[in-house]
């Protein structure tokens, strides 16, 4: 029988490296193979730091279809279900099928350029659009195949239900519970005038409808933010949002309640 590969990732914080060797030999200690890299042979990612760490993680594997779990060395640490102190508990419950999985869908945005070319992005919290050096941006707005708004403001978070705690949540954006398959669109400080008549408030999407976002002026610079990785786009010819087929199966362990941990984090 061929050995479990596990991958560990941790940030540069001094308690993540300290986690991560006492993980890494209490795992090979039980018969494990631990890598620092993944690859498709990897039966489980563990991720040692805060929700940052977790997000880079996911993104250097490509969104992987094998399990990850999150050791939580930062502050919030939402995507984090497991404390340095509990290592030897966790491996007793994963080695015992004492965890379930909580599929996090992710949210999926096409750029078209004036030119014709396409660029993909995918987030498991929130693509952001926004304009060059915090200007306010001007965006004509349609679900689906219909017309909605002529947008102006600081941006748009296009967020799921997992990464609704996050920046979605700061700028007055609902807490969605994760077991939601759905969009939500909440405007950065949006204008509401004659000329342009934006929501002021964010708005739900379910997850087969489409947000399309186009500039009013294609040369000004568009920058598309996928989980804290920024991409700098000119002459944009339209933006399409949606959720996107590619989920992340995060282990949660028994006990775990999404509304306890809201509870826990932000009352």
């Amino acid at each position: 029988m061929n050995r479990k590969i596990i991958t560990i990732f941790h940030n540069e914080v001094a308690l993540s490296k300290e986690t991560c060797l006492c993980m890494k030999e209490k795992l090979e200690a039980r018969g494990y193979e631990v890598h620092d890299h993944y690859s498709e042979d990897t039966d489980l990612i563990v991720c040692i730091g805060g929700d940052g760490a977790f997000l880079r993680a996911i993104h250097r594997c490509d969104f992987p279809n094998c399990p990850i779990v999150g050791v939580n060395t930062g502050h919030l640490g939402f995507f984090q279900d497991v404390l340095p102190t509990d290592l030897d508990q966790f491996i007793d419950q994963y080695e015992s099928g004492e965890y379930n999985l909580q599929e996090l869908n992710t949210v999926r945005a096409v750029v078209t350029t004036v030119d014709g070319h396409k660029h993909t992005h995918l987030a498991l919290n929130e693509i952001t659009i926004k304009g060059q050096q915090s200007y306010s941006v001007h965006f004509s707005i349609s679900i689906g195949d219909q017309y909605i708004e002529r947008f102006s403001g600081d941006g748009l978070i296009l967020a799921t239900s997992a990464g609704s705690t996050a920046y979605n949540y700061s700028v007055g954006g609902s807490i969605a519970d994760p077991r939601l398959n759905l969009l939500q669109v909440t405007p950065i400080a949006p204008m509401n005038t004659t000329a342009y008549r934006s929501f002021t408030s964010s708005i739900l999407l379910p997850a087969d409808l489409s947000l399309g976002v186009v500039p009013e002026q294609p040369g000004n610079q568009i920058f598309l933010n996928n989980d804290g990785f920024e991409n700098a786009y000119q002459n944009v010819k339209n933006i399409e949002v949606r959720v996107s087929n590619t989920s992340v199966n995060l282990i949660r362990l028994k006990g775990y309640d999404f509304w306890s941990k809201v509870k826990d984090k932000f009352l």
